[in-house]
């Protein structure tokens, strides 16, 4: 049986193939190289996030919702819930608690009256507007501590950050199966969790 140039492992060919499937094992292997460390280190910024973020009675949960909110315009409960990652009767008691709470209210949908829309209100910009603020003015503490050369290296990853942010917007597309988190409370003793930060 013959080999042909394209396939044989001797030939010029089947090189070219053997060293493209190394180059594909190997971007394999860096890409959750990538991920293991990107997971670790988001780890360690939920944390110092947690450390910088005022005691105002908003769980990163609430506030991330609220975040939420401010980006993408009026949604619907469902529509939250699955874009937190959390259940639809958790994120009906948050919602209960933030319009409680003056952080949002409850319209219906101009489009279908049967549709409840929840909207950010001024006041609940107003809170993430100081949330951000106060923890930009404790992190920039933190951010004189590093060299010049770590600063420019986080300002040039903010872009790739934000796309990572962005780019799981589906709770679908998460492979691990876990079930969704729990919806949390706008107290900050709250279980719910949060990987985006308002």
């Amino acid at each position: 049986m013959e080999i042909s140039a394209a396939g044989g492992a001797g030939e010029p060919g089947g090189r070219a193939l053997a060293a493209g499937a190394r180059t594909l094992a190997a971007g394999e292997t860096g890409t959750r190289t990538l991920a293991a460390g990107t997971a670790a280190g988001v780890e360690r910024l939920i944390g110092l996030v947690r450390s910088l973020t005022p005691a105002d009675g908003l769980s990163l949960t609430a506030a991330a919702t609220l975040a939420t909110l401010e980006r993408s315009g009026p949604r619907r409960l469902t529509g939250l819930a699955a874009q937190e990652g959390v259940t639809q009767p958790a994120m009906t008691q948050l919602i209960a608690r933030l319009e409680g709470s003056g952080l949002v209210r409850r319209e219906a949908d101009p489009d279908d009256g049967r549709v409840v829309q929840v909207w950010l209100t001024d006041q609940g910009g107003d809170t993430l507007a100081r949330r951000r603020a106060v923890r930009a003015e404790r992190l920039a503490v933190i951010l004189d501590r590093i060299s010049p050369e770590d600063r420019a290296a986080l300002s040039a990853a903010l872009p790739a950050i934000d796309a990572l942010a962005s780019a799981q917007r589906d709770p679908a597309a998460q492979r691990d199966g876990s079930a969704p988190r729990d919806g949390g409370a706008v107290g900050a003793g709250s279980a719910g969790r949060a990987t985006r930060f308002a």
